[in-house]
């Protein structure tokens, strides 16, 4: 049975008995409508209602300035055994700075704390939070009715992964970041010229350091303020929407920075963070990990995912870190960690924490995706409860990444002998519903960036660079790639500068980016290519023991029978002509995408347009085509009987 959690009596911002049960209980997913700074009137006298979760305090107060930042001008009332301090403050209104004092029970401890709950926040480096409203008015109906269609595991999903900061900055204001408001058309332009279906955001909630491009939050309610507020966000969200591409937001559930006016020690104990750094602190981060099984802590973090789901209208949650959250003993030694109830090093509070999460997700919005970035083999991420799985929709493929860039790193001549590096990923690419990325992780601290990472030439480099591209969209998964990759920047991303947009007006970067412009089109176009992304059934090699020549033949299917792509890769420099490959389809084979076509910036060997099946036996099939394979290429090609006729026009090349 559905079971849906209730927004309990949104109309009003007063915290009701319901609301304090729900809380309490860990079931209250709505707390964004009922903690932090409401404007309000009571008793007909205009103000804002302040509440904060503070269980071990002696005395709370509302300070900032309105009333020249005294502790003792507002204190607010303690609801009973709820934790929840609250109280009206008449003559605050939408924009007043403040924070909390805080005075806590154990040893005089004193503190001013922002407010978890804050909706907007000062510019760092200022810590203080604002008074704010969430309304906008929405003009992305026609999206919203159908994202379900564009968010399936059936459609293509092509994602485009943003850091906002430095996407694009404006040089002539001091090469400053583009606003929430002025990045909208641009990157909306972009998107729709590259093909991609998706955006994908760095976590843009709010953060005190920002070289941690959003990855240490402590605004789980606030967009950065850095890039404009809160409707502004919501207004970039709406354009984008407005031009159908959906955006996924990096969240980030798994840790939280040390700063003393945020969530560390908020009440004079360890309040959202288990006390024992031996649970609660994270070596690799040093940051503070959420306590999973302490109820108030789930309603928070759900009401965090909820918020950006229904405030902000956001298609899709990608989940940092999932495996640092599910092992007790993750990046630690012996000693260094508690091991459960059973003795082991699963953190089941952790696990039932991320389960409770996507029942409540998935029950309120139906029609999003949630992705794990989780690195480990853990079973069933992307699996149902019902089968016992953690109720993902999607999970990452961190094997797939590691093996295939290090299989391209390899001077073709030595790529023979490390043949099952791109084979091993059928062992289990279905178990489990696959994105295939190409993350911001692979070009930063000293990774270089992905046009280096590739062997030889200066036009080698972009010919292998052009083969990884159309080997990832000719695999099962759906795509992430990471701005600037789309072009090949050879500069590693730096979060404190642009991208180098300049390099588009050289003819192998602009070759690049309408490679990958053409492989999104002909994957959005194909349902062979995305259809069954995470049905075994989509998926079969043709050959994958050619080991001596580095090629690799691949079929993919949708579930129309005429719905059929085959893709060539050879992966070394050397041209092979009268290459047979097995086909099941007699007729003509039409070559829809050649990497190596001169306009990407290729030698121009192809095959005239398409080449005809023979019945001729190869590869245990009844036809067969011999080929011309070009060098550091993938080819694509489709059964003409089959073939489109009213192709998009330049999709295919």
């Amino acid at each position: 049975m559905t079971v849906i959690y209730p927004n309990p009596q949104a109309q009003t911002t007063r915290l009701t008995e319901d609301d304090l049960y729900l809380f309490n209980e860990g079931s209250h997913f709505h707390l964004y409508e009922k903690l932090g700074a409401h404007p309000m009137h009571q008793n007909g006298v205009k103000g804002t209602y302040f509440a904060v979760w503070a269980p071990n305090a002696a005395y709370v107060s509302v300070k900032g300035d309105f009333n020249e930042w005294n502790r003792d001008s507002h204190p607010l009332t303690l609801r009973g055994g709820s934790g929840i301090w609250e109280g009206f403050v008449a003559g605050v209104s939408h924009g007043a700075i403040y924070k909390y004092h805080v005075v806590s029970q154990h040893n005089g401890y004193e503190v001013e704390k922002a407010d978890p709950m804050a909706l907007a926040y000062e510019v760092p480096p200022r810590t203080a939070s604002v008074v704010w409203e969430a309304a906008y008015d929405w003009n992305d109906a026609n999206w919203m009715q159908t994202r379900q269609q564009h968010n399936a595991l059936d459609a293509p999903i092509a994602i485009y992964e943003v850091h906002l900061g430095s996407w694009m900055h404006v040089p002539e204001a001091g090469d400053r970041s583009l606003s929430y408001r002025e990045l909208a058309p641009k990157l909306a332009a972009y998107v729709q010229q590259t093909g991609f279906t998706h955006v994908e955001l760095l976590p843009i909630t709010e953060h005190p350091f920002y070289g941690s491009w959003g990855y240490q939050t402590t605004g789980y309610f606030a967009p950065t303020s850095r890039f404009g507020t809160l409707q502004d966000f919501q207004y970039l969200v709406d354009y984008l929407h407005q031009h159908q591409i959906g955006v996924i937001l990096d969240w980030v559930p798994s840790h939280f920075p040390v700063d003393q006016y945020a969530l560390a020690y908020f009440d004079g104990t360890s309040l959202y963070e288990h006390a024992d750094p031996r649970q609660g602190f994270h070596p690799d981060w040093g940051s503070f990990i959420f306590n999973y099984g302490r109820h108030e802590v789930r309603s928070f973090l759900i009401s965090s995912a909820f918020f950006w789901l229904d405030k902000c209208h956001i298609d899709g949650l990608r989940v940092d870190a999932v495996a640092s959250m599910l092992y007790l003993d993750y990046s630690r030694r012996d000693g260094e960690w508690i091991p459960n109830q059973h003795g082991g090093n699963e953190n089941l509070e952790a696990i039932s924490f991320l389960r409770r999460f996507n029942e409540a997700v998935y029950a309120n919005f139906p029609d999003v995706q949630t992705i794990a970035e989780e690195s480990t083999s853990f079973a069933l991420v992307s699996r149902p409860l019902y089968v016992g799985g953690l109720g993902f929709g999607m999970k990452w493929d961190m094997g797939w990444m590691h093996d295939t860039l290090h299989y391209f790193a390899y001077d073709p001549i030595y790529r023979k002998h490390h043949h099952n590096q791109i084979t091993f990923r059928l062992l289990y690419a279905f178990h489990e519903n696959f994105v295939l990325p190409l993350s911001h992780d692979e070009v930063v601290h000293g990774k270089g960036s992905l046009i280096n990472k590739m062997p030889g030439d200066y036009w080698q480099k972009f010919a292998n660079l052009r083969s990884l591209y159309g080997y990832m969209y000719a695999q099962a998964g759906k795509k992430l790639l990471f701005m600037g990759g789309e072009f090949g920047q050879w500069a590693e991303w730096n979060h404190d500068k642009s991208l180098d947009w300049h390099l588009l007006q050289e003819p192998f970067h602009a070759g690049l980016h309408r490679w990958v412009s053409d492989l999104n089109a002909l994957y959005r176009h194909e349902p062979a290519l995305h259809e069954l992304d995470c049905e075994p059934v989509g998926f079969e090699w043709i050959d994958c023991n050619d080991v001596e020549n580095s090629v690799f033949s691949i079929l993919r299917l949708g579930r129309h029978p005429e719905a059929v792509v085959l893709v060539v890769c050879n992966f070394t420099p050397i041209p092979r002509h009268h290459y047979r490959v097995g086909v099941p389809i007699s007729g003509f084979w039409q070559e829809l995408l050649n990497s190596d076509a001169t306009e990407y910036g290729g030698s121009g060997v192809g095959n005239y347009g398409g080449v005809n099946a023979e019945s001729i036996p190869c590869h245990d099939r009844e036809f067969s085509i011999e080929l011309s394979l070009p060098p550091l290429a993938v080819a694509f090609f489709k059964p003409q009987s089959v073939a489109e006729t009213d192709s998009p026009a330049g999709l295919y090349r």
